[in-house]
């Protein structure tokens, strides 16, 4: 390759190819060589500097080019799966980028942050881990943090922990100053709020839950409004027990209060097995007097219809009608009584004497 007259000729090492006059027609093009690009852009920007015919200053011109495109490729940045970035112009926050390639202008005019958006934090309050308390073992509790006053003006120890991440890397950085404390601060008023107007007894035992789930809402929205950027995932309760200078005594009034219910649950057991069968034994007599009732009236009326059939009987036929009563008296009065006969009007040669209750005996076999 050589250079005439300000013209690049290419010359070929082995020669002139087959079918080339040197006027370039028969052959095909060779491709451009990196020396002579580099080479035509010096000589151009020469052109329009001063003093460009002088050979000294084309290493100087190279270098800055090279600077130049350098410097214009340090502007490409990749964001994470994990990560968010944040482009800041001269310091100022610009946009939010989303993971991928990426591009902002070159430093110093625009820089970027990457914060990781995924990650799940813990702020624990009430009580502190050992990593966190500067302890080789245990927890370390912290009553400033964790007595609450509740509703029923009980005093209640409370540790809980609060799970977050980042949801607006921009706010997250720029509109809050200290997150951790801003998220323990605002989660402890949204704790104490809730515990103020809940009894003792429904922290203690099935309430929690529902405590969990309402102090993660107020929590969140006055995180989103001071434009925090922070979104609370969970809030987990570890630990909910009266103050330790008077836990014995609640036990034992939980205790007490354990056998009342014990004591009223068997009452209601035992009133529900007896009212029911005194009831029926109830239900029992009045149907019972009830038959007895009617039975007594049936008989009456029959007795009543008895004897105004036989009145009736009598004023039609008075006579027949004493002799028919009083034959039934007698029999009936004579039924079981020994009678002996004796006729007095029986002629002679006859006995007058009639031994019924001998003639009833048996007779015995010699």
């Amino acid at each position: 390759m050589s250079q005439k007259d300000g013209v690049f000729r290419n010359q070929s090492p082995w020669g002139t190819p087959p079918g080339n006059n040197g006027n370039g027609s028969g052959s095909r093009r060779e491709p451009p060589n990196i020396d002579d690009l580099i080479s035509n852009l010096q000589r151009t920007i020469n052109k329009f500097l001063p003093g460009g015919k002088s050979g000294g200053s084309k290493p100087i011109i190279l270098g800055l080019i090279i600077l130049l495109v350098v410097w214009v490729l340090s502007g490409l940045y990749r964001v994470l799966p994990d990560e968010q970035g944040v482009v800041l112009r001269f310091g100022k926050f610009i946009k939010t980028t989303q993971p991928g390639l990426n591009y902002h202008l070159p430093f110093p005019i625009e820089r970027v942050l990457t914060p990781k958006v995924t990650k799940v934090n813990r702020i624990d309050v009430g009580f502190r881990g050992a990593s966190d308390s500067g302890r080789s073992s245990g927890i370390g509790e912290v009553p400033e943090e964790s007595l609450m006053l509740t509703g029923d003006e009980n005093i209640v120890d409370i540790n809980y922990s609060v799970f977050w991440v980042i949801k607006d890397a921009g706010k997250f950085l720029f509109n809050i100053q200290s997150p951790v404390e801003t998220v323990k601060a605002t989660s402890e008023t949204a704790m104490r709020e809730v515990i103020a107007k809940s009894e003792i007894q429904s922290i203690l035992t099935e309430g929690r839950s529902n405590i969990e789930i309402e102090v993660q809402e107020i929590t969140q929205k006055i995180l989103d409004e001071y434009g925090s950027g922070i979104q609370v995932t969970q809030v987990q309760t570890q630990k909910a027990d009266p103050p330790s200078q008077v836990i014995d005594a609640f036990r034992d009034v939980q205790a007490a209060r354990a056998d009342r219910e014990r004591s009223k649950n068997e009452a209601e057991a035992y009133a529900n097995d007896v009212i029911p069968r005194a009831r029926g034994e109830a239900e029992k007599i009045l149907q019972e007097a009830e038959a007895y009732k009617k039975e007594v009236v049936a008989k009456a009326e029959g007795e009543a219809s008895r004897f105004l059939a036989i009145y009736n009987e009598y004023k039609s036929a008075k006579q027949v009608t004493q002799e028919r009563m009083y034959l039934e008296t007698m029999e009936k009065v004579l039924a079981d009584i020994d009678k002996v006969i004796i006729d007095k009007e029986s002629g002679s040669g006859v006995v007058p004497y009639l031994p019924l209750p001998e003639l009833k005996k048996p007779r015995g076999g010699s």
